[in-house]
């Protein structure tokens, strides 16, 4: 993507260079990790805390990007950039999560006592299976894309369900026993929150092939055929899999079903179906529908055009708005460039690209910098149902709703 206007009133792509856009990418909460703000993790807490002035809610977020439980939950992680602002570099990894955890609880104070956890609000599993895998796997079409990045990014729906059925379940007994004891024994205040189906239809088919929302790289494309074999196994195997695992059913190995049972969230996954990642509206922002086209052509072919002018409507790239109304909860290639702007720095030095330019970099950026996962409104329907579950937790009511409407359009500036 070119283009892009930056405070000193640059829009020549050819003279930001690496350093400029790397200072120009997504800020977060964290920028190792890409922690948001807008998490449905934060929103939970933030409701509980709006609900109820009276109780005092510590929040400790330690979600991160492309954790998995063995690197990120129970051991350190790579992190997801190196570089957080100028001057100031992020680390090149990450404590594990439940090592962060256990200094919060035992506090810094000498002679505090250690704490319990009331509540833990928990989703992990899909980057275990290599879920940026699959992505690259439905939306890398050319064939010599496909060799260029190799096994080490694509990864197949066998793959997938042979480390489902072999090292999850027993990594999940390991992630059992380390929450164990920072929950009081009782696993029911884990509440583990499952991932939204990112590709469903209003009807429950999966989305079909095409280019829509993925030509912002000539080597997208979303597979029709293998999208449909990812999604049957999303809905059949993974998501079922994970549930049963929380749940200590189906055979899943528990010491203890009473007390290692978590509390199951999926009360989002109706209102996911209808809003996948193909999803379309009339009402949708102006923009998208104006720009992005259906035929694989909103983006300009010739370098020199593309350097100044890379939308073919010929409206400026910041005029998107990342966290504007739309019928797609899941986002696309081109959104995750709109959005994210993500080098992707913490990758091993297998898989990175010598600079921007580098033909592999658009592919391993897209696919690492948050297509097909969430948007805020994806997020928000997650907090919804997370809620719900964490009152029940907590012995807490409901409290009236809050009312709420559209935000005003944007002024220009």
């Amino acid at each position: 993507m070119t283009g892009v206007a930056s405070p000193g009133g640059i829009n020549d792509w050819r003279a930001i260079g690496d350093k400029k856009f790397i200072e120009e990418n997504a800020r977060w909460q964290d920028q190792a990790c890409h922690r948001s703000l807008y998490s449905y993790q934060l929103r939970t807490a933030l409701a509980l805390a709006v609900e109820n002035p009276h109780v005092a809610v510590t929040f400790l977020p330690l979600a991160c990007t492309g954790a998995t439980i063995e690197n990120g939950v129970l051991g350190s992680q790579r992190a997801r950039e190196l570089n957080c602002t100028t001057n100031r570099p992020c680390p090149s990894t990450v404590p594990a999560q439940v090592t962060q955890l256990q200094q919060y609880l035992t506090g810094a104070r000498r002679g505090r006592p250690d704490r319990m956890l009331d509540l833990v609000l928990l989703t992990v599993g899909a980057n275990d299976i290599d879920f940026s895998g699959l992505v690259a796997n439905v939306i890398i079409d050319a064939t010599t894309d496909r060799v260029l990045v190799g096994r080490g990014v694509i990864q197949t729906v066998e793959g997938a369900d042979s480390v489902l059925r072999s090292s999850l379940p027993a990594n999940f007994g390991k992630l059992r026993s380390a929450l164990r004891p920072m929950v009081g024994g009782d696993l029911s205040r884990v509440v583990f929150v499952s991932y939204g189906h990112p590709a469903l239809r209003a009807d429950g088919a999966p989305c079909a092939g095409g280019h829509e929302g993925f030509d912002v790289h000539p080597a997208f494309k979303l597979d029709g055929e293998r999208l449909r074999q990812i999604s049957h196994f999303t809905s059949t195997r993974f998501l079922p899999q994970l549930k049963a695992i929380a749940q200590c059913t189906g055979g899943t190995n528990c010491a203890n079903p009473a007390t290692d049972r978590m509390t199951f969230v999926d009360a989002h996954q109706q209102a996911f179906a209808g809003h996948g990642v193909c999803a379309r509206s009339e009402q949708d922002p102006e923009f998208d529908r104006a720009c992005f086209s259906a035929d694989g052509k909103s983006f300009a072919v010739s370098p020199v055009e593309g350097a100044t002018e890379p939308l073919t409507c010929g409206r400026a790239v910041a005029e998107f708005r990342a966290y504007a109304p739309r019928a797609r909860w899941i986002r696309t290639a081109n959104d995750s460039y709109f959005v994210a702007m993500t080098y992707p720095e913490g990758l091993p030095s297998t898989q990175q690209p010598t600079d921007i330019h580098d033909a592999s970099w658009g592919i391993i950026s897209a696919v690492y910098g948050g297509a097909v996962h969430p948007t805020a409104e994806g997020q928000a329907a997650m907090a919804d149902a997370a809620l719900a579950s964490a009152r029940r937790v907590l012995g807490l009511a409901a409290q009236a709703s809050v009312a709420s409407e559209p935000l005003a359009p944007p002024t220009q500036q």
